[in-house]
């Protein structure tokens, strides 16, 4: 996963004169008809940019149905990266935009790219498509998308965080697999799980100003304001779930030993895979991009039973099911002059498409119950062991799972993340205590948040 959200910043505001030249004017569909094009008399050629390579999305196989539903809609797919590199495929994607080429649809990879090249004009709205379907799209998918009250982009796969574990060490322990629990309860899971062949837990961040999930545990239990600044652009300093994630990962690591110490993450460059398939820790925090792996690959083969608990929620009377979730934006770009079939292919890509390719869980609600169990069989079963895995708990939380609402990131947020990095690194290495951790994130933060209003 890429963390550096922001680092081709100064070189994409350099675009923004092009690209709002190029946004102005035009953006009618030259089909003239309405978003069945079936019918279109003259066939349309439509450009799609994406960061995503043919082993990972399946193309080949998804384009071609989409023609064969939509004869008159040609896709002329535009692979920014055939290692699926996501900040290669962006500054290759502000590149084509600077010279002026044809894009019709975009894929953006995280909520920062998206936001920011919503914020460039780059991307255009899409309301009007939507309201002339007339479907809510928090009904219609799990991901909201929505920036300053308009829709930009429709969600494509579904990949909510989870809890990995071990189902081998639960078993010794005595453990049942969680199918709804609190943070508290973690943290004895994580206590009972340790012994001295491994630790009950690993977190795998923060880690040079990337990986700052870590440092949100409880704020993203929650529905909304699950950022470091909020919708309203104050500081979420404040929160006590700021406050609580800082007391639960201090509790873990320096009074439980239940966590894998911060010094040999860093010092030992480890990582969350190794920790896991090498069985060092037995619960790991980490993102559903690991449902292709949860079977143990060539490299990290399994030699023990997998299952998947929900991401805990703060208490026990919570809705539960909030999550950290990460997507792929389908957006229209501002300067199409086929807005109308580059929508036509994102409504389709998002909703039955994601079950034509097959290659991951899809964030359309209206997916049945049969076709989510086909794509999760057709996961695992390109894994070593899938009969190792229990997919009954993989389904159940994938299920239940929710994304919160939508904050889009600040243009600073590189430098509130290496602020929090800095500040826990204090704290877990013991030269402050959690009240001078959070007063000088604080008091770092709003110097930013005013240098940047």
């Amino acid at each position: 996963m890429k963390r550096k959200f922001w680092s081709t910043l100064a070189a994409s505001t350099m675009l923004v004169g092009v690209l709002a030249g190029c946004s102005g004017g035009g953006g009618e569909s030259t089909s003239g008809t309405d978003n069945d094009n079936k019918g279109s008399d003259e066939a349309v050629t439509i450009k799609f940019h994406t960061h995503g390579n043919e082993s990972s999305y399946n193309w080949e196989k998804t384009i071609a149905a989409f023609e064969e539903e939509y004869p008159k809609i040609d896709v002329d797919l535009v692979i920014l990266s055939e290692k699926g590199d996501t900040q290669e495929a962006t500054q290759k994607l502000d590149l084509a935009a600077a010279s002026g080429e044809q894009l019709d649809v975009l894929m953006f990879s995280d909520p920062a790219s998206y936001a920011q090249r919503v914020a460039l004009g780059m991307v255009a709205p899409i309301d009007e498509f939507i309201e002339k379907e007339g479907y809510d799209l928090n009904e219609e998918y799990k991901v909201d998308t929505k920036i300053n009250d308009s829709y930009y982009a429709l969600p494509g796969k579904f990949n909510p965080w989870y809890v990995l574990l071990n189902k081998t060490h639960l078993d010794e322990a005595g453990l049942e697999v969680p199918a709804d629990w609190t943070w508290d309860e973690y943290m004895d899971y994580a206590k009972k799980l340790t012994t001295d062949d491994h630790y009950g837990t690993y977190f795998h961040g923060p880690q040079g100003g990337g990986w700052l999930e870590f440092m949100k545990l409880a704020l993203a239990s929650e529905e909304d304001n699950t950022e470091f600044v909020k919708a309203d652009g104050t500081s979420n300093f404040d929160s006590p779930l700021f406050k609580k994630t800082l007391e639960m990962r201090e509790q873990m690591e320096k009074i439980d030993k239940s966590a894998t110490p911060y010094t040999d993450i860093i010092s030992q460059k480890l990582h969350y895979r190794n920790q896991f398939f090498g069985q060092d820790a037995s619960m790991v925090l980490i993102g559903s991009w690991m449902n292709t792996e949860l079977g143990g690959t060539d490299q990290f083969p399994l030699d023990f039973n997998v299952a998947i608990a929900p991401y805990p929620k703060n208490e026990a009377e919570d809705e539960g099911g909030y999550t950290p979730v990460t997507t792929d934006f389908m957006s229209v770009a501002a300067n199409s002059e086929h807005k109308e079939e580059a929508y036509t292919f994102i409504r389709w890509y998002t909703t039955e498409g994601q079950v034509v390719q097959g290659k991951n869980v899809p964030s359309w609600n209206g997916v049945s119950e049969e076709e989510l169990d086909s794509i999760i069989d057709g996961i695992l079963a390109g894994t070593a062991s899938p009969d190792k895995v229990d997919k009954e708990s993989l389904v159940s939380v994938l299920k239940g799972a929710k994304s919160s609402k939508m904050i889009p990131p600040v243009p600073y947020q590189a430098e509130l993340y290496k602020v929090v990095n800095e500040e826990y690194e204090k704290l877990i290495l013991g030269d402050q205590d959690i009240d001078a951790t959070i007063k000088a994130t604080q008091e770092r933060a709003q110097e930013i948040i005013d240098n940047n209003k």
